[in-house]
């Protein structure tokens, strides 16, 4: 400031100096002005309001490197055969006439005579790929299964399958886990779940489909006659074939995959047939057995062979030789179904026949299959299993008498042979009830050939 009043005297007194002095004063005090003011201060730019906090969005992650390019999957071999085998019990002791078990040096025997046949055990979901046409098996492979759940499949059979380093599928039916006595229980289940044991449905109660309550011991009868009561007949078949594959995931967290008909019972019923199909199953299991191929037999219609008895050594040979046995070559050709025998041939009973005799004789004139191969005729009869027919090459006529009283049920014969190398089955039905009148009589079978 006082800089500025001297500057200003000083401009007073310009006019009484010369000119060139005033000149030169003029432009001094020009000089003094600029500096001696402040620069002029810039207008303050206002605080910008407060806005909501900036969202940070995360750098995008730098694309993964192309991985190795799969290699193409291998063709599948078509020609393949599948046997499986079917086990129960383990005991050392097996009662007389106890068709499920078998003693653990006879079952220890046959996992090996599978390896020296010349098989490999596959499991049960390899087989099931390989059905999808998405995994090869070996030309000549072998299923086990062990059905029912009962403890010796936990405590006998599995420490010897896990010696050969087989893998198994479990068949189980609800009703008997966690039961006492000889059952098996859901902690042991879950146990051999974890070590990457196959665990599949054998429906809740285990009773025969198509005969409610039938086949299974008092108990169990009364829950399915109570069960038929509070659902209904359809109701409790979705009970025995949709709710218990729904229990057996809950229970162990796993995916039911396969299903194995009791007895064989409702294998060859198409209404059953199509719910085992509504439920989702991949596979089904009856207990007739054959070599099973890419796409024969139906899905539905697998066949096993059920070993077990005195019969058990004769069984599992007869397992081994369906597909070649241990003996070298091409493998066998798709076996392929004749026709009916009502449309094909005579059969006592006839097909279809409800008969009274609870024992009867089983024949059929096999002459119009063809040229068959003697020594392959065999028979199987549901429910009861294999049996020692008799094949006479003069008559062409298979025979077998029943030596145990049959039950009230429906029948299926089933008879295989081999016809120009080629398997071919025929099979009828009966009905046996002791109560049924009197029809007209069967169709005798004549005692030579025609």
């Amino acid at each position: 400031m006082k800089k500025t009043l001297v500057i200003f005297a000083l401009a007073a007194i310009l006019p009484l100096a010369g000119c060139q002095k005033a000149k030169g004063l003029y432009h001094h005090l020009l000089r003094l002005l600029r500096h001696s003011e402040p620069p002029a201060q810039a207008a303050a730019t206002p605080a910008p309001a407060p806005g909501p906090a900036p969202i940070l969005v995360p750098a995008p992650l730098p694309a993964a490197p192309p991985g190795p390019t799969p290699p193409p999957a291998a063709a599948i071999n078509k020609s393949a055969s599948v046997i499986v085998l079917l086990y129960h019990r383990f005991e050392d002791h097996p009662r007389k006439n106890d068709t499920l078990a078998i003693t653990p040096a006879e079952f220890e025997k046959e996992m090996q005579g599978i390896k020296d046949s010349g098989f490999t055990v596959i499991p049960m979901q390899d087989f099931l790929a390989w059905r999808r046409g998405e995994k090869n098996i070996p030309a000549k492979s072998c299923i086990i299964t062990i059905d029912d759940g009962y403890l010796s499949g936990y405590d006998t059979a599995w420490p010897i399958l896990k010696k050969f380093g087989y893998p198994v599928t479990m068949f189980i039916y609800i009703n008997y886990v966690n039961s006492g006595g000889k059952s098996i229980s859901w902690d042991q289940l879950g146990e051999m779940r974890d070590a990457g044991v196959d665990i599949e449905s054998h429906t809740y109660s285990h009773s025969y489909l198509e005969h409610p309550g039938y086949g299974v011991d008092a108990t169990t009868k009364a829950k399915v006659e109570k069960d038929i009561q509070t659902l209904g007949r359809e109701g409790w078949l979705h009970k025995e074939i949709f709710d218990s594959k729904k229990m057996l995931e809950q229970q162990l967290g796993i995916k039911v995959d396969a299903f194995a008909y009791p007895y064989g019972s409702g294998s060859n019923n198409p209404h059953i047939r199509q719910l085992i199909k509504d439920a989702n199953y991949e596979a089904a299991f009856n207990v007739y057995g054959r070599r099973n191929g890419y796409s024969f037999p139906s899905f539905d219609q697998i066949g096993r062979y059920a070993i077990g008895g005195d019969a058990a050594p004769k069984l599992f040979a007869d397992a081994m030789k369906m597909i070649g046995g241990g003996e070298s070559g091409a493998p066998a050709t798709e076996p392929a179904y004749a026709e009916l025998a009502a449309a094909s041939m005579v059969t006592e009973p006839a097909e279809g026949a409800t008969i009274t005799n609870t024992m009867p004789t089983i024949r059929a004139n096999l002459a119009t299959m063809g040229a068959i191969d003697p020594g392959s005729v065999r028979m199987r009869i549901s429910g009861v299993g294999p049996v020692s027919a008799k094949y006479d090459p003069a008559t062409k006529i298979v025979t077998y008498t029943i030596v145990t009283p049959l039950a009230k049920d429906t029948y299926y014969v089933f008879l295989t042979a081999t016809l120009n190398g080629k398997l071919a089955e025929t099979k009828w039905s009966f009905t046996v009830d002791p109560n049924a009148k009197p029809g007209s009589p069967d169709m005798a079978l004549p005692a030579t050939s025609p």
